[in-house]
């Protein structure tokens, strides 16, 4: 195995700056008006081939809020020819040659979402339209778009390199419990025949990636990258292993031999396979890296060794595959090594391949996140689009993103498992900058700016006040159980950043449509009265998601008093500038631990607060959520996963999923009828009835008008939120 790549520091935890890198040689031919998508374009530019071709399965949008602009833009500043290739034909490989053959890689992505979650609804049912489309038009990606794009790519160019990354392969690094066809599948560089896997936002491991094979290196030497997975056929000498592939260790463990250690024996295939496992039959052990040291999981804090050249083994594909408490095991793994400054290497094994999970990358440094963020983006849609409408382009034209990341943890979102839990916020200076650049840039721009925020709304600046602390913390979230104390809470460079933003001459409003962490929130009154005060256009979108405590603990949410808490700053702040707002609370209906009875009760609390949502969300199982590792396996995997731990409620049949959706749209007629059997069965008969105390009317007979009250229509809510925390 080879050493580290030449680009990483020396300091691990101070890694090279992304823009103190020498330049490609082909940084001679100058900044692209926009990064071609045809040889015609290419040829206007004097280019005779690209250095990188980035096949992505969204339009061509040049913001920084699309993956693709913010990729190719950084490899263009670092002097590489970089071509687009979006949304190809994918019925054969012609598509995927239109700019010939890369000279350094190809780069795929399935785009600013999962392909199967753009595609589908929490029900399976087909979508019919596509926001990162033009003209919202439906059908123009792949399902799985990483996978068959990278197959296609294959095809075209066999023995170019192809590195993957985005959201969709982010979160499918490893193997993980797919939704769509309710089974564990395998990692995605496994299906994909990928060389490589960048996950999370991945400028650093990019830029080392494009110089090294610039430079000569081939891909396999880079498989000790941060941010990095890849399939590796052996591992490497010299490891120690910490071995997590069981749950249920006896109470006391002695000191295991090592199973690689044969010395002067030669087993057998039949050896090898129940020494190995049911994944190594028929291979030799001198064809297996030895690790000089095996420890098992419980003992990993008492024993000593070199944590830099320690990997943690997960269990097999084969076993979360056939044990679903083994796959929420290995996810309560995979979250707790999510630090960037403590975790550890993971390795999984897929047949008789590895699949090999560095640590997470670095975060950017405000200087580098201010450069990433004034590249030479164009802020709009490729030409060849024309006149075409792109809704996702539509929304965001005039947002700025001015952080990254979530500390939040909640279980049922990725975002922390793509992004992380360490805030990465510009400067004050940057953003600024930039709505400048809306307001002169952007066509038809009209004085609002649509958003600040980002992954949330309000964790701008706010990180662990020690580093020391954070290079050792393994906490799932920084806000729950209860907001750490070693947070930093000071809501007060987001409040200047948004005085200073609506001072700015030709911006008349500054909206702010990122979920807001409410809880977060209380704990900065000032920040609250500045927000309610001029960034709220009568409602606030805010996402409580349930009301019960025993739901709200699996969704690492915190208590229904936050929002009542919220709610009196938020009248209180309402009534002193004299507007007449409200708050606009959202819920999610079949999370994983919401039974029938949590349900009622939520749908009782709407009821008595007189809130008829019109729009409601049921549970996504997305990739690598703990909600989802919950979902598959009925565990909680925030705690320690056991054979004889209580098991998780969970609805899964679209019936049950169904009712408990109808639990929320309470004041919907065509749920009454679902809502009677459910209260008869739940022994609450007397909440059917045609008094204002009732949740549900009679059943009317089709003679029989029903009452003024049972007639009257539910009060529409205002659509969801995009980003909700």
């Amino acid at each position: 195995m080879a050493k580290k790549h030449s680009t990483q520091a020396t300091d691990e935890f101070s890694p090279r700056k992304l823009f103190s890198y020498p330049k490609y040689w082909a940084e001679c031919f100058g900044t692209a008006p926009y990064l071609p998508m045809s040889r015609a374009e290419m040829d206007e530019l004097g280019w005779d081939s690209c250095d990188i071709i980035i096949v992505t399965a969204d339009a061509y949008v040049d913001h920084p809020s699309f993956g693709m602009a913010v990729v190719g833009r950084l490899l263009e500043a670092q002097g590489f020819r970089v071509g687009i290739i979006a949304q190809p034909e994918w019925d054969s490989a012609e598509p995927f040659k239109k700019l010939g053959k890369p000279n350094l890689f190809f780069g795929v992505t399935g785009g600013n979402m999962d392909s199967l979650i753009n595609r589908y609804t929490a029900d399976l049912r087909m979508r019919s339209d596509d926001a990162y489309t033009p003209n919202a038009e439906a059908g123009k990606r792949p399902d799985r778009s990483v996978i068959v794009y990278s197959q296609r790519c294959r095809e075209a160019y066999y023995d170019t390199p192809i590195v993957i990354g985005g959201i969709e392969a982010s979160l499918r690094r490893i193997a993980q419990y797919d939704y769509w066809t309710d089974s564990v599948r395998r990692s995605v560089l496994i299906d994909s025949n990928a060389d490589i896997l960048l996950y999370g936002n991945s400028e650093r491991a990019l830029v080392d990636v494009a110089h090294e094979i610039a430079n000569g290196r081939e891909v396999k030497d880079l498989w000790q990258m941060r941010g990095a997975a890849v399939v590796l056929k052996s591992l490497p000498e010299g490891w120690t292993e910490i071995d997590s592939t069981r749950i249920d260790w006896p109470s006391k463990i002695d000191t295991i031999p090592n199973p690689y250690d044969f010395h002067d024996r030669e087993p057998s295939a039949d050896q090898a396979e129940n020494e190995f496992g049911d994944e190594t039959i028929g291979t030799a052990a001198a064809d297996i890296a030895q690790p000089i040291k095996i420890i098992p999981m419980p003992l990993q804090r008492k024993e000593k060794y070199d944590s830099k050249t320690a990997y943690i083994r997960l269990p097999s594909h084969s076993k979360v595959v056939n044990d679903p408490a083994l796959y929420a095991h290995a996810s309560r793994v995979l979250h707790q090594e999510a630090n960037p400054y403590n975790a550890k290497t993971l390795v999984q094994r897929h047949d008789t391949l590895e699949v090999w999970v560095n640590p997470p990358p670095i975060p950017l440094e405000t200087e580098e996140m201010d450069w990433v963020f004034d590249l030479a983006y164009q802020r709009r849609p490729h030409p060849s689009y024309g006149d075409a409408r792109i809704p996702a382009y539509d929304m965001i034209k005039t947002s700025v993103n001015i952080m990254r990341g979530c500390f939040g943890g909640c279980t049922f979102c990725s975002i922390t498992e793509h992004e992380g839990r360490i805030i990465q916020s510009r400067s004050e200076e940057s953003i600024l900058s930039e709505i400048e650049k809306i307001r002169d840039l952007v066509p038809g721009f009209t004085g609002t700016i649509s958003d600040l925020g980002g992954p949330t709304a309000n964790m701008y600046k706010l990180n662990c006040k020690s580093p020391a602390i954070q290079r050792t913390c393994k906490r799932l979230s920084c806000v729950y159980p209860s907001i750490c104390k070693h947070l930093e809470t000071d809501h007060s460079p987001t409040t200047q950043l948004y005085r200073k933003a609506r001072a700015i001459p030709g911006v008349k409003r500054v909206a702010i449509a990122s979920g807001l962490r409410y809880d977060l929130a209380l704990k900065d009154p000032e920040y609250v009265e500045e927000l309610v005060t001029h960034h709220v256009g009568g409602y606030l979108k805010i996402a409580p998601e349930h009301s019960e405590d025993k739901t709200l603990a699996k969704m690492m949410k915190p208590t229904i008093s936050a929002y009542d808490e919220f709610k009196k700053l938020f009248d209180k702040f309402s009534k002193k500038a004299g507007k007449e707002q409200y708050l606009i609370p959202y819920f999610i209906a079949a999370h994983p631990g919401s039974d029938d009875e949590d349900m009622l009760n939520l749908s009782l609390w709407l009821k008595e607060r007189k809130f008829k949502p019109d729009q409601v969300q049921t549970f996504y199982p997305s990739p690598m959520a703990l909600a989802t590792a919950m979902y598959y396996s009925e565990r909680n995997p925030l705690e320690k996963v056991r054979y004889k731990s209580d098991k998780v409620s969970v609805s899964k049949n679209l019936e049950q999923r169904r009712l408990q959706k109808a639990f929320l749209r309470y004041h919907d007629e065509k749920n009454w009828p679902m809502l009677r059997t459910a209260l008869t069965k739940l022994g609450r008969t007397d909440l059917i009835g045609n008094e204002e105390k009732h949740l549900v009317p009679h059943e009317v007979s089709k003679n029989k008008p029903r009452s003024s009250a049972a007639r009257s229509k539910p009060r529409a809510a205002a659509k969801p939120a995009r980003k909700r925390r």
